[in-house]
């Protein structure tokens, strides 16, 4: 009983992070950390016991999906190299300058545990940039750069994780090999998410229930990760393979649906999100408790660590900068101060967490996993430095920077998308044989009010006039009108959405004050 109180506590507790974060103007995930570690303080405060092997199943398939959906595939097909050099080569090089270091330091540790180490420590956590740097009016296109790296670069770290840890447990030396078993785990895992996409696509065509499809939705990246991970491939991966293609084959007509999914993903983000970022204060005061005084001897070594993760990052970005100016644009940073920004939105969460608790304690042999209580300790110490400091520092830095987005180019970009939708509703009511009927007054007035489709997707409103039960006359025609129109502006704004050009997040929202309108439009 203690447990599911303790849960139920840090649902509320989450609640409560969301409104003061509003009033101070910080994020909640970081919050909840703070406020869950300091309840651990009080005198007998429960501990939650999660087995460590269940922290990524239990949390990253919602939260990865609730990402994942607000991205496209159009989006990776012209972002493929920000993703190689972010989410796997930035990876790999945070791994090997970690394990370095620790290795020069402690070198009986022996490399595989060094590595292990890297890896924990080398992944920053999608979930975790994703809550706070749309709190501080970041621009979209670095936004978009750390939706792209955050997505795939858990699955990178947890290949070279698992097989350092295999490599120090049945001393065989750690290879290249792990380049082919993440290349053949992505390869199934895409598989895997296919599957599911589809999948979920055909349950829902059987399904009348709005609120049920919304449900096969959150059962979905579940299904996905469980059976990826059972046939070794990356559970990560083809989570996100399912969220891209549900978005993918989204269909005009299935408004109301889309209306109460996004509520219903806007809670489980949120609350998952609370509960996920409550357990890593929780957990990492435990690892405190569980070290005792010996922590302040690792602490030199855990601070430096914890500079060179940031340091890492911000050579590595200003490399990507540099290169940008000899190609198309692809690479993300273009100046000093996006450097600074993306480095300083590096910050380390769940992953981090889960794979030093899932460390194992001894060796088949019987003796004790190499420098275990180090690594542990300097994993939790980069959690912290790269979350907590970056958390509460990013809205000063964004406005001493003045990089915060003032929202212009969104603006602009749903203008055009809200411009296309208009003259596709026009081109569809022109073509239809309902409109050969009318005469000339009326067709003018079903046009001139299709000028004003556009306006009203911009600034929100749902006037629907003509479709009033005391205005009878011509009721019919005008519903019959403004469906055409509708299905046709969301047809030309589903369209946009698997565009190169395109904000997949712009169009979701253009896409949902269409879906408003559709629902109060009355039945005939």
């Amino acid at each position: 009983m203690e447990q599911l109180i303790l849960i139920v506590g840090l649902l509320f507790a989450t609640v409560v992070a969301v409104g003061l974060g509003d009033k101070l103007k910080l994020p909640y995930p970081v919050l909840m950390l703070i406020m869950a570690g300091a309840l651990t303080f009080i005198p007998g405060f429960p501990d939650l016991r999660i087995e460590p092997e269940l922290i990524l199943p239990i949390f990253l398939p919602p939260l990865l999906f609730a990402t994942a959906q607000k991205s496209s595939w159009a989006v990776f097909r012209i972002r493929w190299r920000t993703i190689l050099l972010l989410a796997v080569a930035l990876v790999v090089v945070s791994t090997a300058a970690v394990a370095g270091a620790v290795w020069l330091l402690i070198p009986s540790i022996g490399i595989p545990a060094a590595i292990a180490l890297g890896a924990m420590c080398a992944p920053p956590d999608p979930v975790a940039v994703e809550s706070i740097a749309g709190r501080v009016h970041m621009p979209r296109r670095l936004i978009t750069v750390l939706q792209s790296e955050g997505l795939f670069n858990d699955a990178a770290a947890i290949v070279i994780f698992q097989t350092a840890v295999a490599s120090a447990m049945d001393g065989q030396p750690f290879g290249l090999g792990v380049i082919g078993k993440f290349l053949l785990g992505a390869a199934l895992a895409i598989v895997v998410g296919m599957l599911f996409g589809w999948l979920t696509r055909v349950i829902s065509k059987l399904i009348t229930s709005s609120v049920a499809r919304s449900a096969v939705t959150l059962v979905a990246p579940f299904a996905a990760y469980i059976l990826a991970e059972e046939v070794h491939a990356s559970g990560v991966i083809a989570v996100v393979v399912t969220a891209l293609e549900i978005k993918r084959h989204a269909r005009a007509e299935d408004a109301t649906e889309r209306i109460t999914r996004a509520a219903f993903w806007d809670v489980v983000e949120l609350l998952v999100t609370g509960l996920a970022f409550g357990l890593v204060g929780l957990e990492v005061r435990e690892v405190i408790k569980i070290e005792g005084s010996a922590i302040w001897g690792m602490l030199p070594m855990a601070i430096g660590i914890s500079v060179l993760v940031i340091v890492v990052r911000f050579l590595w970005f200003g490399l990507l900068a540099l290169l940008s100016r000899k190609n198309d644009g692809d690479l993300p940073p273009t100046s000093l101060k996006d450097v600074v920004i993306l480095t300083w939105c590096g910050m380390r969460g769940l992953a981090t967490l889960a794979l030093a608790l899932a460390l194992p304690v001894t060796l088949p042999g019987g003796g004790d996993f190499p420098a275990r209580h180090e690594i542990i300790v300097v994993a939790c110490a980069v959690l912290l430095t790269t979350l907590v400091l970056p958390g509460l520092t990013l809205p000063w830095l964004m406005r001493v920077l003045q990089a915060t987005d003032d929202g212009t180019e969104e603006r602009e970009a749903a203008k055009v998308l809200a411009l296309r939708a208009q003259e596709a509703a026009i081109a569809a009511l022109r073509d239809h044989e309902l409109m050969k009927n009318l005469p000339p007054e009326k067709v003018a007035l079903v046009k001139e009010k299709m000028k004003r489709l556009h306006a009203e997707l911009l600034d929100g409103s749902l006037k629907n006039e003509g479709l009033d039960e005391r205005r009878r006359r011509g009721r019919e025609l005008a519903i019959t009108v403004q469906t055409i129109a509708l299905d046709a502006a969301r047809t030309e704004v589903l369209n946009a959405r698997n565009e190169a050009d395109a904000d997949p997040e712009v169009v979701d929202k253009v896409l949902r004050q269409l879906d408003l309108r559709t629902m109060i439009t009355p039945e005939k």
